[in-house]
């Protein structure tokens, strides 16, 4: 833990890893490694970047517990969603509050190709439970799409709650805002997207999307490339796509992409993903509990099992540039988005940093109180 958070490299003041997670040192150090092997392209030297898929998807498969040859690297989550809405036929069941990636998805996919129909679900102020899904579960539905973390709530979805009431349905799962935090029991998803930007702290351009042999069999590979086939290249002819995952590749992925990626899952794997969960649930009561002290109103969930990075605080409409302007003055990057005012609380949280939450609540009180 102690190598984990050492790996830490950013100033203090930084509380928004929902948006983006400044690099990992291990990603920082990989990505100057490879950068340099490409430079220099020494001879035998770039045998090394074939290698890089391999390594990621056996480093997301040590993560997730899903089989390697069930993983395809991808570029980020929205490539991943519209690969798995695109193949999808039948009716998908979906919050239209969901991050624009996932509804975007399923209107295209509709507007495209006729083949699947969106079906909006109406949710408890933005929280995707397994009972509203139960109540409002028809027939024809053929697949659920949720987040693990929604990212305007900070709600940690009950994945295997939501698995036990639609059967044998599809289960699509956005995964970025919990992925690289949340101890989640991946096998109960069908379709898992998630890129390693956010949490993973793994840099842009990398992801990857793992399948169930289920939805292997029922998504249509529309996206598949000429690296979507069984073997790597094949001229003169067009094959079938590659059966499983692999038919979901488009093109050879970006290796240093790859590397970076999956240089964080190695390391979060040897510290322990539970371990990683523990750290960010007594940063967020801790910062629940400074905004409790200066009466800043937070409407994310106070309770563990319903939240995992995000803290969200929703003053009075009048006050929301207030706060937004006295985190900035006091050095704190934060995302203020649609009334509300988001912190993403990592892992490692300097005790500046605190001191600096500390001095926002306050200014943001004295300035309210004109």
């Amino acid at each position: 833990m102690d190598d984990y958070l050492a790996g830490f490299g950013e100033e203090p003041g930084y509380l928004d890893y929902a948006r983006v997670g400044p690099l990992a040192r291990v990603a920082a150090e990989e990505t100057l490694a490879f950068t340099q092997v490409l430079e220099r392209a020494r001879h035998g030297s770039m045998e090394a970047f074939a290698q890089q898929d391999r390594r990621l998807r056996e480093a997301a498969s040590a993560f997730t517990g899903i089989a390697a040859d069930r993983i395809v690297a991808i570029p980020n989550t929205s490539t991943g969603l519209m690969h798995a809405m695109f193949g999808l036929t039948g009716t998908v069941l979906l919050s239209p509050g969901e991050f624009p990636s996932v509804p975007i998805a399923a209107v295209r996919a509709n507007e495209a190709l006729h083949s699947v129909q969106p079906a909006w679900l109406e949710t408890d102020h933005g929280k995707v439970t397994p009972g509203l899904i139960r109540d409002q579960l028809e027939s024809n539905v053929a697949a659920v799409a949720v987040s693990l973390v929604d990212s305007r709530t900070g709600y940690l979805c009950d994945l295997e709650g939501i698995r036990q009431v639609i059967g044998d349905r599809l289960l699509i799962v956005d995964a970025i805002q919990g992925f690289g935090i949340v101890d989640a029991p991946w096998e109960v998803a069908d379709v898992v997207v998630t890129g390693g930007q956010k949490w993973c702290r793994a840099g842009w351009g990398t992801g990857v999307m793992a399948l169930s042999e289920r939805a292997a069999e029922r998504l249509t590979p529309v996206f598949s490339g000429y690296t979507g086939t069984t073997d790597d290249e094949v001229w003169d002819e067009v094959p079938p796509p590659a059966p499983g995952a692999r038919a979901f590749r488009v093109s050879n992925p970006d290796p240093i992409a790859g590397a970076r990626f999956a240089a964080a899952l190695e390391e979060l794997a040897e510290v322990g993903v539970a371990a990683v969960n523990a750290r960010v649930a007594e940063h967020v009561s801790r910062v629940i509990d400074l905004a409790d002290e200066f009466a800043v109103p937070v409407v994310s969930s106070r309770d563990e099992r319903e939240r995992a990075g995000i803290v969200v605080l929703e003053p009075e409409p009048e006050q929301v540039t207030v706060l937004t302007a006295s985190l900035h003055n006091h050095g704190l990057t934060t995302t203020t988005r649609l009334g509300t005012v988001r912190l993403g609380v990592h892992a490692a949280l300097h005790e500046e940093t605190v001191e600096m939450l500390r001095g926002a609540f306050v200014s943001f009180n004295t300035a309210a109180a004109y």
